[in-house]
């Protein structure tokens, strides 16, 4: 697990970057039009690009760091194991999800490698890097569905419910805030240091 922490950490940080990319470009190209009348060309396509890449890319860190938004409204006053089996349901549902989505993701680039398709932009983007990119990070984010799953499983058959909670559950509120102050004692550690 921890070593898929570690790549899942760096896929985070890469589909972050390209959508803090993503927006320079779009913010560049905005102030060229308002006072030079000029463009960068294949700026909305190449943050499309972006968005979908980035977005894929991070989407398994998301998971790992139970990040993804649910509705747990009625969710925290379950029995534990109720809300462990409803969080397992839930990630085999993501996985099947999933793999229909890198399923049908995998044809799509298959007929743009037959195909040699191009973009029908002035940039002609040959469409295999952006979709091999967005392919790849749907297929790390199923894969983690896939460890999470098996090692969620793993943990309920033996009767490891915290750990169990803590790999896959919502983060409760005493987990953000405990979060939020070892963030804020680090960030005055390196303030006092400098």
């Amino acid at each position: 697990m921890k070593l898929l922490r570690m790549f899942c950490r760096a896929s985070y940080w890469f589909g972050g970057l390209l959508i803090l990319l993503s927006s320079l470009i779009i913010g560049v190209d905005v102030i060229m039009r308002q006072f030079f009348s000029a463009t960068i060309g294949g700026a909305s396509e190449l943050s499309g690009y972006a968005l979908a890449i980035g977005t894929t890319w991070g989407l398994a860190g998301a998971l790992l760091d139970r990040a993804h938004i649910r509705t747990d409204s009625a969710y925290i006053m379950f029995p534990l194991k109720l809300r462990i089996f409803l969080d397992i349901l839930g990630i085999i549902l993501l996985a099947l999800v999933f793999a229909v989505i890198t399923w049908y993701g995998m044809g799509v680039l298959t007929q743009s490698i037959i195909s040699d398709t191009h973009s029908q932009s002035a940039l002609e983007t040959p469409l295999i890097i952006p979709q091999a990119l967005w392919l790849l990070g749907l297929i790390l984010f199923l894969l983690t569905c896939m460890i999470v799953l098996f090692r969620s499983l793993y943990l309920v058959s033996r009767k490891r419910w915290i750990d169990v909670e803590q790999l896959i559950s919502t983060r409760s509120t005493r987990e953000d805030v405990q979060e939020e102050v070892e963030d804020f004692d680090r960030r005055q550690a390196e303030w006092g240091q400098s």
